[in-house]
């Protein structure tokens, strides 16, 4: 398996934090076990590692890992308790119809596509309060902390509400976005030259975790900006999405 590129944030005797690129597992996977995946690249150099909580293969940004027992032991219930703040930078389709909200609806795994989360009664009760951060022509950058740790959260709470992902294969309209589609007229390729995507994972970025220090009891703040390709795309949408 290929050497993972990943950004320590910060590490010591308890904890590491991580800027975890966009494609890349958290954990091995069960099937394809060569995949390129955060903690078997960890484990290279030290001799304990404990998963706390997981980001998606698409979603970039921070992510926390505990290096002893004593210290998942206290993270894990720090995230069950949600003393945790996790925020994520989101670009969605349009704009919601508050600047400001929550979206409070339950997530059930879906009994017929695997993988795929739906909103169900039968799911556990989920939470997500967000901000709307910049507005465009068609997208809107949204902060989204979510009170809950359900799988795919983000993504189908804004779904939910009418606003997806700007490009997200499984609960989106799209999964990928053209610079065309944000130039459109004012956009030139140059004869029999095909275009290639700005982004083709989900729009979503981990941009910022706080917590506790399982030792010391400060309260830790950890900030990744958003990867080469989602500013990219959202210098674009600046400069031509207004």
């Amino acid at each position: 398996m290929a050497k993972v590129k990943t950004t320590i944030i910060h590490e010591d005797d308890d904890v590491i934090i991580v800027n975890k690129p966009s494609g890349v597992l958290t954990i091995p996977d069960r099937f394809v076990l060569d995949r390129p995946n955060l903690v078997k690249d960890l484990k290279r150099s030290r001799e304990e590692l404990f998963v706390v909580h997981r980001l998606d293969r698409e979603t970039s940004g921070v992510i926390c890992f505990a290096k002893n027992e004593m210290a998942h032991k206290h993270l894990s219930k720090q995230f069950q308790e949600r003393t945790v703040d996790k925020y994520y930078l989101a670009l969605v389709e349009g704009t919601p119809y508050q600047e400001e909200g929550s979206i409070d609806k339950p997530i059930a795994e879906s009994t017929v596509t695997r993988g795929k989360m739906i909103i169900h009664d039968r799911g556990k009760q989920s939470l997500t309060l967000y901000k709307v951060l910049e507005s465009f022509k068609h997208y809107s950058l949204v902060s989204a902390n979510i009170k809950t740790g359900r799988t795919h959260q983000v993504r189908i709470h804004f779904a939910s509400i009418g606003h997806p992902l700007a490009s997200d294969s499984l609960y989106g309209r799209k999964d990928k976005i053209f610079l065309s589609e944000i130039k459109t007229k004012k956009y030139n390729s140059g004869k029999y030259v095909e275009e290639k995507p700005m982004i083709d994972r989900t729009t979503l970025h981990a941009y910022q975790l706080s917590f506790d220090h399982p030792t010391t009891g400060e309260r830790l703040f950890f900030e990744a900006e958003p990867p080469k390709d989602l500013r990219a795309l959202l210098n674009q949408l600046r400069k031509w999405g207004k």
